[in-house]
């Protein structure tokens, strides 16, 4: 498997705890994260940091990937979700490893900077603004409480199902948690992410 090069520059995944190193993994984490690096490029670096404790990197990406990928909303739509509630988190890995993603999903180079800024602001249509908000919603500790009937209620009108609302909550939750665990362990952006999607013939 390729080195990553964040760690052969000497620039650890993350600040706080120990990386380890990727051949004293299991087996099963190898194989994701040589998967990871095939497809990327490169190895981002949430695996790396993970790998500190394999059961917890086994549920993260188990649910990761559930979200991604069982859901009906757009793959885009899940990244406007993950970058506005990240913004909202001021969650350095987030904002850059998922404002890339949605660069790339989205085909747009400015809207992951917009919402990472001010997602009420930023140029949305009505149904995604009133996604965004209600992730944005879920996020705020003081609003967080106050969700209610009339928020469902607008979603619905924009033609979100309920099991999509699920959805837009469940992927705000979890990256309540990511953020949260970014913080914690100090993880560090690749700078691959930063430019990728920008414009300058990046593949996906």
């Amino acid at each position: 498997m390729p080195e990553d090069d964040d760690q052969a520059a000497g620039e650890p995944a993350m600040e706080r705890f120990p990386v380890p190193d990727v051949e004293d993994l299991p087996e099963d984490l190898r194989e994701r994260i040589e998967y990871e690096t095939e497809r990327s490029g490169f190895t981002p670096n949430v695996f790396l940091a993970y790998g500190y404790k394999p059961s917890h990197f086994r549920a993260f990406f188990d649910y990761y990937d559930a979200l991604v990928e069982d859901t009906t909303l757009e793959r885009h739509e899940v990244e406007m979700v993950v970058v506005a509630v990240s913004g909202a988190n001021d969650c350095l890995y987030c904002n850059v490893a998922h404002g890339a993603l949605l660069r790339v999903y989205g085909e747009d180079p400015h809207l992951a900077d917009q919402l990472i800024s001010n997602p009420y602001t930023a140029d949305l249509s009505d149904r995604h603004a009133a996604m965004v908000e209600f992730a944005v919603k879920l996020t705020d500790q003081d609003a967080m409480a106050e969700v209610d009937e009339a928020d469902f209620q607008r979603l619905l009108d924009h033609g979100f199902t309920r099991e999509e609302i699920w959805d837009i909550g469940s992927t705000a939750a979890f990256f309540n948690l990511s953020n949260r665990m970014v913080h914690l362990a100090d993880m560090r952006p690749n700078e691959e992410f930063y430019d990728l999607g920008r414009g300058s013939g990046d593949d996906e």
